[in-house]
């Protein structure tokens, strides 16, 4: 398995090679904001195709014409259709680009491809394989990256549980297989710069189990995505006046993080208290009841101290 650093060395490595990488990682584990920084990284346009949303003939399906000169004439049997094949948005945009800056990199990112139909994925295989769909030629500017999720008859995930559509051998001998494994380094440095609560950061370095968990809940259970939630609606709660806010903030923290984790970073929320803001001191709301605010070890209750 490799960190999001190593992969952000490797994806580049492979795409150099001329082949084509499948980033393998759990839900939420940020394979798709790995792809958007080795886009970055690359000078490349980046362009996305979400394969679980796409159905068989989306790349090639036949569209009537659509002007007279797309009719043939015949002199014995009438008028023949001269159909031709239509293409999804993106296939253009990307053609399209091409044109326009021509030698800039392109990358195709076809994510959550195993949850395609096993139709969809034969058929962008045979775009990945041959780079064309009928006539129409990939630009060489053109480098594809799969992603997927653990399939149970990957090495290292038999206990997987994904909804996915199992690759035939010859799909799985045409790419090279990436690992990604959670890290919580990794995790830590990126939500600096993505402006993540400062708690959620301590949570998780004090408790780096809790990042991506490999024993969990059922039902829902923590991602580096869903700690991305927690932090966005952590951030959304504290405009919220606190009665409201003290009945809402375990049934969130539950929603994203499953009932086991909700219920502990709730609690260590509680015994981390930071108090609340000015602005809500002064709030009138609020000046018709005790509230307190904690000033490192001095604890003021009406704005006095205690």
């Amino acid at each position: 398995m490799l960190s999001y650093q190593a992969l952000l060395t490797a994806v580049p490595v492979v795409l150099a090679a001329g082949n084509v990488p499948a980033i393998v990682g759990e839900t939420g584990i940020g394979k798709s904001a790995l792809v958007q920084e080795v886009a970055q990284q690359m000078g490349a346009k980046l362009f996305t195709t979400v394969v679980s949303l796409s159905e068989k003939g989306d790349l090639a399906m036949p569209v009537p014409p659509l002007t007279e000169r797309a009719f043939v004439k015949t002199s014995q049997y009438g008028e023949l259709a001269d159909v031709q094949f239509g293409y999804t948005h993106t296939l253009i945009e990307i053609i399209q680009w091409a044109e326009a800056h021509p030698g800039q990199p392109i990358i195709w990112f076809l994510d959550e491809f195993n949850r395609g139909t096993q139709a969809v994925q034969s058929e962008l295989m045979n775009l990945v394989l041959q780079r064309r769909i009928n006539t129409l030629q990939l630009p060489n500017e053109v480098k594809l990256i799969l992603a997927e999720n653990p399939d149970a008859t990957m090495a290292g995930f038999e206990d997987s549980d994904y909804g996915v559509v199992s690759g035939d051998a010859a799909i799985n001998d045409r790419t090279v297989r990436l690992v990604m494994r959670a890290e919580v380094a990794d995790w830590l440095k990126w939500a600096k710069t993505a402006s993540i609560l400062p708690t959620v950061q301590q949570f998780i370095a004090e408790n780096p189990g809790q990042l991506a968990p490999k024993i969990h809940d059922a039902d829902l259970y923590p991602t580096p995505r869903a700690w991305q939630r927690v932090s966005q609606n952590l951030a959304s709660l504290a405009t919220v006046n606190v009665a409201d806010r003290s009945e809402i903030q375990l049934e969130l923290l539950v929603g994203d993080l499953g009932e086991t984790v909700g219920r502990e970073f709730d609690h260590y929320l509680t015994q981390h208290q930071v108090g609340l803001t000015a602005q809500a001191i002064y709030d009138s709301t609020l000046c018709q009841q005790p509230y307190w605010i904690s000033f490192g070890q001095q604890v003021l209750i009406n704005n006095r101290p205690l």
